[in-house]
Order: structure tokens, then sequence, then C-alpha cells
């Protein structure tokens, strides 16, 4: 199906390349080689060269300047560079970034990258170790001496709401991970590949912060992701069909912190996801029922239960029910759980390989696939539609 925008921004921009390094536990080499490599192999997937670029955008997180990846790229001027903040929440965000610029017409070819040892460096399950003084650190100080010090520990709070208020068990949780693995498992570029899980599995797992397990939590991963965006027609032109950027939005709901929101009045959703859905299906015109594939950010397994229902495709309390029966197909590259943890980078990258129709774990007839950013903080969301 096509899409409807209804916009100046939705249906103006597509993704025409993207680029990976392979994912491990130890890349053997700096975050700027590995951000190289990724922006590279994203622009000989398109078919363009790094002369051909001239718009930069990544996360405030990476420690690879967009200049610097542009010098060390071999890349020449530059008329638009970028970030956006909140770690994972940057994911879609940079993309949007991208399309507004080539709309706009600032640039013409923009690269989105994301690239880090997150497994042999820093690695953010380690929880809070020093931060510099700012007012986002200090709003930490109502949460850390009460240990919650890790990201797993704040996600913690709302899942054991999530689930009191629906009456579940954190059984609810292992579906995710179930499907997350099942597709992972015949992902060669998957870090789990060749090996599945069972809801036993899950609930054998130790405990992190109960309620959630160790199979509840994403992997930490050694690896770069890059995305080339440029306009739908120069895109019609290049090596692939383009995925056309149908919607892209951002949001922050109300009272909101990174990852510690625990004042507002209800823990069992995620609102600012719910200011997200409200964008993007006004924008692509489109709902629930029309999308083929959903690749939901599962940094930790609760959320990805509370954006489906955000997004409308089932009832409060009901997601679990929902992912158990496979009703929509979610993650087929294996997710941030099974194929990599890039800070959603790399789900950007499966929805647009749906769309061409060559993933591993091909949807028949996919056209339209939803992708979201970080949950529990500041995030975004695409819509990606098949031109035509």
């Amino acid at each position: 199906m096509s899409v409807r925008t209804k916009d100046r921004l939705g249906g103006r921009a597509a993704i025409a390349g993207i680029g990976a390094t392979e994912f491990s536990k130890d890349s053997g080499r700096s975050e700027l080689k590995l951000a190289v490599e990724a922006v590279h192999a994203a622009l000989d997937d398109a078919g363009l060269s790094p002369a051909d670029v001239d718009g930069m955008v990544t996360f405030t997180m990476d420690t690879n300047p967009e200049i610097t990846v542009a010098q060390a790229a071999g890349m020449g001027e530059l008329s638009f560079f970028s970030r956006v903040h909140y770690g994972g929440g940057a994911a879609c965000g940079t993309v949007q970034q991208a399309a507004l610029a080539v709309a706009s017409g600032v640039a013409d070819v923009v690269v989105c990258y994301r690239a880090f040892n997150e497994r042999s460096g820093r690695r953010f399950g380690s929880g809070v170790q020093h931060r510099e003084a700012s007012a986002e650190g200090a709003a930490l100080g109502w949460n850390l001496p009460f240990g919650l010090l890790t990201p797993a520990s704040w996600v913690a709070m709302a899942a054991q709401r999530y689930l009191h208020a629906y009456g579940l068990t954190p059984e609810a949780f292992g579906h995710v991970a179930v499907l997350d693995r099942k597709y992972a498992a015949t992902n060669p570029a998957a870090y789990f590949h060749g090996k599945p899980i069972t809801l036993a599995d899950h609930a054998a797992s130790r405990w992190i912060v109960e309620p959630l397990r160790l199979l509840d939590c994403c992997q930490e991963t050694d690896g770069g992701q890059a995305i080339v965006v440029t306009s739908v027609e120069r895109a019609r032109d290049l090596r692939h069909p383009p995925a056309v950027i149908a919607a892209a939005a951002q949001g922050a709901g109300r009272a909101q912190e990174q990852m510690t929101s625990f004042y507002r009045d209800d823990l069992t959703g995620l609102p600012e996801m719910s200011v997200v859905a409200r964008q993007l299906w006004r924008t692509a015109g489109i709902g629930p029922e029309e999308i083929d594939v959903g690749i939901l950010y599962d940094h930790f397994t609760p959320f990805v239960l509370m954006q489906l229902e955000e997004f409308g495709f089932c009832p409060p309390g009901e997601a679990a029910g929902f992912v158990a029966e496979e009703r929509l197909p979610l993650n087929t590259h294996g997710g941030q759980l099974g194929e990599a943890y890039l800070h959603g980078m790399n789900g950007i990258a499966e929805a647009v390989r749906q769309l061409r129709g060559t993933a591993v774990n091909q949807i028949s007839g996919a056209a339209t696939a939803l992708v979201t950013a970080g949950t529990g903080v500041p995030t975004s969301g695409l819509i990606l539609g098949s031109d035509g």
C-alpha cells in the first residue's frame, strides 16, 4: 500500500542507503573507525560517494563529531550538521533531522550514524558512575540514593506497576523476549543467531531487578550503523527502491524525565510515545491496521508492550496476548535483545530491508513499517513506506 502524507515533510525524503559493521562484544578498533566503516557501507549501498554528502546527524552521546567523521570518511563541505539528545530516543530523531534538512533544501544527502564500543568500552548497564553538574544530573538525586542506579532499575519501577495494574505476571514480558529471539535465531547478523529461547528459558533466567529478568534486558554491543537520507526523487535513481519517510516525529510527555518519570499520575504507559504516535498517524494518514511490520525499541521487554498499547494496536493491558498471538510481525531482525543494541539504529535498517524485500525474515508484501526509538525518555518514531 502507499501512504497518504498530510504535511510538508511526509513523503519528501527517503532512506536510500543502509550500512553497518559487524555486531560484536569486542570490536578491536576505535569508535571513530566503526563510524567511518558504517558510513562507507551505507554510501556504497546507496551507490553514492563521500563527496556526495553535505549533511551529518548523530546522537549527543556519540564520541564521533560530525566534522571528524566527515574528514575521516573523505567528505567535502558540509552545509548541515546536527545532534539529537536523550540516548536511544534519538534514533528516529536523527532521520527526522535529516529529512527536514532535505525537505527544506538545506542539504541534499545527509548521513545519520551511531557507533560505540558499548560492550568492550563504556557499558551503559553498569549504571551511573559519575555525572557532571547539570539540571538533568540533579534530577537523578531523587532516585540514586534509593538504589535506582541503572536503566534496568528505572524501568523496573514502571514494569512492576504495569503488572499490578493489569493483574499480570512477569511471563507477560517473556513473550517479547521469545519472539525477538525467534527472529534472531534465523538472522546470521544477530549475536544470538541460532539461539532461540522458550518461555521456560525466560522464567529460569536470573533476576536483574524484579520484575525484570536477564532475558528482559537487551544485550550490550560494539558496532556502528549508518543511514543515508536524500530526496525521494534522487533516491529513485540510486541502487535500491527508496524507503519513503512517510512520517517522522519526536515526543516528550508531561512531567517527562530521562527514564525516571515516576511522578506522573500513571506509570502503566509511555506518554512520550503517545505524543509520537498521534503525529505519525496524522502525518501518514493511516492507522495501526495499515502497518505491515513493527520495529519497536526493545531495550527492556515491558516497554514493547506499552508501546503497542500507546499506538493503539490493542487496549491497555492486552499487549502480551497480542505479542503471543503474533498479530503483527515485530522486530524481525531480532531486535536489540537478539540482534544487537545499537541505540535503535539497526532497527531502522531492518525496516528498510523489509520494504526492499531483502530482509532475512521477510514479511510477504510488506509496504509500511513503524519504527520507534528509545522509550522512557524523550523519544522519536518513523513510518516508512514503499514508493508508489
